[in-house]
């Protein structure tokens, strides 16, 4: 009997090693969806900035952010896309940055508050280097960001990492965003989402090893 002791003693060993690997697998999974969203309290800015994607939910944000009058001008970045192609196609698409526009427009927000940034960006870390190298040219101090849900922990991160205080970043998620962080697993959009921000976040903390392909 007392020789199989340590054969007991590492199967036993083996065995609360799984249950706590188990466990703590399962309290990520359930927990990350949420983990990955963040939020600043809205303080008045000199603008606010609809990042690419999700149209026009992001700009319906921004929209509602200006007519609180907690931003002045309201900036849109302009992604890379397929107009340009579909233009010789004899296909008019004016891009996703012109519909935001608009967006934006019939929401109330003066046209003459509206700014489309150039250049073109390919992806977030482009967008956040754009948007404050101009706000830093216009001596702007504070920026609110408008994202979706699950895309507010890597744009705050990618902004303190690339950007640091000065401009001072709020992030703000779109309240029109359907997604549902606390259960991302029941919809096949909000899975591929998470899944996303996890390996951008990833890329991002490794050093930008990963490129995005432009076009």
């Amino acid at each position: 009997m007392s020789a199989n002791r340590p054969w007991l003693r590492r199967l036993l060993w083996f065995v609360i090693i799984v249950a706590v690997l188990g466990g703590v697998g399962a309290w990520v999974f359930l927990n990350v969806g949420n983990w990955l969203v963040v939020e600043d309290p809205l303080v008045p800015s000199q603008v606010a900035v609809v990042l690419s994607g999700d149209m026009p939910v992001r700009a319906r944000e921004a929209a509602l952010v200006y007519r609180q009058d907690e931003a002045h001008e309201i900036w849109i970045t302009r992604p890379f896309d397929a107009t340009e192609a579909l233009h010789h196609l004899g296909i008019d698409y004016l891009g996703e940055s012109f519909y935001n526009q608009q967006v934006l427009i019939a929401l109330g927000v003066p046209g003459e508050a509206t700014r489309v940034l150039d250049p073109q960006i390919v992806n977030t870390e482009d967008e956040i280097r754009l948007i404050s190298k101009t706000a830093r040219d216009e001596k702007i101090h504070r920026v609110i960001i408008v994202t979706s849900k699950l895309h507010t922990r890597r744009v705050r991160y990618l902004w303190s990492k690339l950007v640091g205080s000065d401009p001072t970043l709020i992030v703000r998620y779109a309240r029109e965003d359907p997604t549902d962080p606390a259960h991302w697993w029941r919809q096949t959009h909000d899975a591929l989402e998470l899944v996303r921000e996890v390996l951008g976040l990833a890329n991002a903390w490794a050093g930008f090893p990963l490129h995005h392909r432009q076009g």
